[in-house]
């Protein structure tokens, strides 16, 4: 299983791209491994033929090392792997179990020759073929390998070959055991009996178990971190939308149809202008420092059918609109297709969640470590104000509310404030954002 993020301890397999005795050249896609981020392709970088499967498709929790297939050199040794398991895989991996006492020296001169005696094998030249876990088990066990007779493919020695030597010649020890062993079915037969009715049907339980994804586990785990360890405060600021609003209209019209912009993008070019203006809060805490970031990496939140993941659009304060746009727009939809790379979602420097097209007026967001704020975005709904200019004295606006989410290990409240005026001036005089 290989490790596709910093933060990945085991992963879930996905489709295999090739099938046992396909040749693999560098560069080609193995199979897709759901990490704790997203589900990717898995790129093999040398040459082979795959040889066997161990985790197929819908294997779950395999830690980072955990074998998941076998690749040969040679076309002419897959078959050799035919019969390969993943416990065989593991048990390989596990420590050697203490050899049995071997047999007075006397006792072996005295006894007859043993079968294994006569069926020897010739060997091709010095070399002796045997699985690694034959090779272990004969190396424990005090064997001469080329005293056994291979059963697997071209003569190669397995596990059942070493069993059987093993027990051609300890059959008189193994007597007493075999003799003693029918009577242990029968003593666990109730308890099996029993099992059955144990286990509530779905039915009767009323309730649906989901198991959980990686993506969630990992998204409970940071979450609850940073709700618990991040000391966070809150900032809500009311932005008139009004300006903004005619700008993008009059924008796209102009585009025709080349590009259509959002009001979201608006929102991350004012944020990344904002931080420019007040880098305190381009900042992430690292434990022993605070490190300022020299551009805006804004991570959008975006729901995926998986969970929540954030994509980054990088250097945002040195992008213009039709730019930020379009990268959004592809990162959005390559990460509810599974299909991000480590380095689009990883990192960043200041987070953005909107739920506006949602209908919800404002909510607070958990902070992204090791970002030192994230920003939530509401609604744009119609308020009347007061307008001493107009006949009726109110006149009816577009408004928006925002909140952020600071970490007040890195920037006060005072500097919080600062970002938000910041970032309503954008907005409300959206023609600074093309300068």
């Amino acid at each position: 299983m290989p490790a596709l993020s910093p933060t990945m301890t085991q992963g879930n397999v996905g489709q295999w791209q090739k099938s046992v005795g396909d040749k693999i050249e560098p560069g080609d896609v193995l199979v897709e491994i759901e990490t704790d981020k997203a589900q990717m392709d898995f790129e093999f970088q040398e040459e082979g033929y795959l040889a066997k499967i161990l985790a197929p498709t819908g294997t779950k929790d395999l830690s980072i090392d955990s074998p998941v297939a076998i690749i040969v050199e040679d076309e002419a040794d897959v078959a050799a792997f035919a019969d390969y398991t993943l416990d065989a895989a593991k048990s390989e991996a596990k420590p050697a179990e203490p050899a049995a006492q071997p047999a007075p020296p006397a006792q072996a001169e005295s006894a007859p020759a043993t079968p294994a005696a006569e069926t020897k094998q010739e060997p091709s030249g010095d070399r002796v073929f045997a699985s690694p876990l034959a090779k272990t088990m004969a190396k424990e066990k005090g064997i001469d390998l080329k005293q056994v007779k291979g059963s697997g493919p071209r003569g190669r020695i397995v596990k059942a070959d070493i069993e059987s030597y093993v027990a051609s010649g300890a059959t008189a020890k193994a007597a007493p055991a075999a003799a003693a062993a029918p009577e242990a079915p029968a003593a666990k037969a109730p308890a099996a009996a029993k099992a059955p009715a144990a286990a509530p049907t779905a039915t009767s339980a009323g309730f649906t178990d989901i198991p959980l994804t990686n993506m969630r586990k990992v998204i409970a785990e940071r979450l609850t971190v940073a709700k618990s360890t991040v000391p966070h405060y809150y900032l809500t600021q009311n932005i008139t939308m009004d300006n903004v609003m005619k700008l993008r209209k009059s924008l796209n019209e102009a585009a025709n149809g080349v590009y259509k912009l959002s009001l979201n993008d608006f929102i991350i070019k004012a944020a990344a202008s904002a931080l420019r203006d007040v880098p305190e809060v381009n900042s992430s805490w690292q434990g022993e420092f605070i490190r300022q970031h020299h551009h805006a990496d804004i991570a959008v939140a975006a729901a995926t059918p998986a969970g929540l993941i954030t994509p980054i659009v990088k250097t945002c304060d040195a992008k213009g609109l039709k730019s930020i746009s379009s990268e959004v727009r592809d990162l959005v939809a390559r990460a509810r297709a599974n299909k991000l790379k480590p380095e689009e979602f990883q990192g960043g420097s200041f987070t953005i969640s909107n739920l506006g097209m949602f209908g919800i007026s404002s909510f607070s967001a958990i902070i992204n470590p090791p970002h030192a704020a994230i920003l939530s975005v509401g609604t744009t709904e119609t308020r009347l104000v007061l307008d001493e200019s107009s006949e009726k004295g109110f006149k009816a606006v577009e408004n928006m509310s925002v909140q952020l989410s600071a970490d007040h290990r890195v920037a006060d409240g005072a500097v919080g404030a600062q970002f938000l005026k910041a970032f309503k001036g954008y907005l409300e005089n959206p023609l600074t954002l093309l300068l």
